[in-house]
């Protein structure tokens, strides 16, 4: 029996994630090196068109379910039915995208089938006939090579470690329909309403991140309004600093990112963090403004291509992972930028 390969596509809506389509062409490199084929499965409201769209990027077969009960994410749903079809496929390989809701599925899954999981993965190979997965580990001080025994092997995938196919839109077929595992009443939650983000490019899709840190609020050069007491002041002036980095990454078409330091302080909301507690991204273009680089930090960082350190201490450790850096104060070097930028870019 040829081995088969479940990928979970991570999706809204219909409008799939990215880095689901990379996972995807990673099982495809695999399936073709151990011989065997790969399926893809999308849950919930949107699934069957999510679906659909996998033959496109050369998935064999597709699967969705669309039911009430999974019109919302719920990870007792979505990973009881993610692992019944992946039992019922005796698929070698569940593959996931290291997103919020596919690292919470692969867990349940891997505690559903009697497996474990290779998370956050940035490199696969198959040696002597089994998976071999590289990841990093210790905040990204070691990168480990590891082999599961386990069957079916859970993995998932870190954004923008792995190429994305291309999309043959001459390729098509008709993806099958999966009930759910669990029925409505045996669901111990239930999703009450929900809270619009912030829009913008998303830190784990995008290409350039514009990232500050504590040093943001670093500018004596700004007073603050009458009335302010002293924590207020410092909040006034990292909103100003960060009004910089967004300035710049608003040209350059980039998210903003922040260190965990400026997200307890106050000074940005939660879902900009980037380290270890916080998104783990691998842009092309990684830009800290004022970040010294803590192991935290680089640890959500460190595998973008290419680096670039604003900081006013030249010991900064950041320097030490940067291709490019920039010794001074980020409250004059970011406009500058923005504007040589703006100029070039034509925007």
């Amino acid at each position: 029996m040829a081995n088969k390969f479940l990928v979970y596509l991570d999706q809204y809506k219909g409008k799939v994630l990215p880095v689901s389509w990379e996972t995807l062409g990673v099982a495809l490199r695999l399936a073709g090196e151990m011989g065997g084929e790969v399926a893809a499965l999308a849950v919930g409201a949107g699934a069957q068109e999510a679906a659909a769209q996998a033959f496109q990027y050369g998935a064999a077969e597709a699967f969705y379910a669309d039911d009430a009960s999974l019109s919302d994410y719920r990870p007792e749903a979505y990973s009881a039915l993610v692992s019944r079809v992946a039992r019922d496929q005796q698929v070698e390989a569940l593959l996931f995208p290291t997103t919020t809701r596919g690292r919470e599925t692969a867990a349940m899954c891997a505690i559903d089938l009697e497996s474990s999981v290779m998370p956050d993965v940035i490199d696969l190979q198959v040696q002597d006939g089994k998976i071999v997965a590289t990841r990093p580990v210790y905040a990204g001080k070691i990168i480990a090579r590891t082999v599961s025994d386990a069957r079916p092997v859970v993995i998932t995938t870190r954004g923008r470690a792995f190429e994305q196919p291309q999309a043959d839109p001459a390729r098509s077929g008709t993806p099958q329909a999966v009930e759910p595992a669990v029925g409505e009443s045996s669901l111990a939650t239930k999703v009450v309403d929900y809270a619009p983000a912030e829009g913008g490019v998303t830190l784990t899709d995008a290409a350039v991140i514009v990232s500050g840190g504590r040093g943001v609020a670093n500018n004596p050069n700004l007073t603050p309004p009458n009335g302010m007491d002293e924590k207020q002041a410092e909040i006034w002036r990292a909103q100003q600093g960060f009004k910089l980095v967004s300035d710049l990454a608003q040209v350059l078409n980039a998210a903003v990112g922040a260190s965990r330091a400026a997200v307890d302080a106050g000074y940005i909301p939660y879902q900009h963090q980037v380290g270890q507690t916080g998104k783990v991204v691998s842009p092309d273009l990684y830009i800290a403004c004022g970040i010294s680089g803590a192991i935290q930090h680089l640890a959500g960082m460190r595998t973008s291509k290419v680096i670039v350190a604003i900081n006013k201490d030249p010991e900064a450790p950041i320097f030490k992972y940067a291709r490019f850096g920039v010794v001074g104060d980020l409250h004059e070097i970011l406009p500058a930028l923005t504007e040589e930028f703006r100029k070039r870019l034509g925007r």
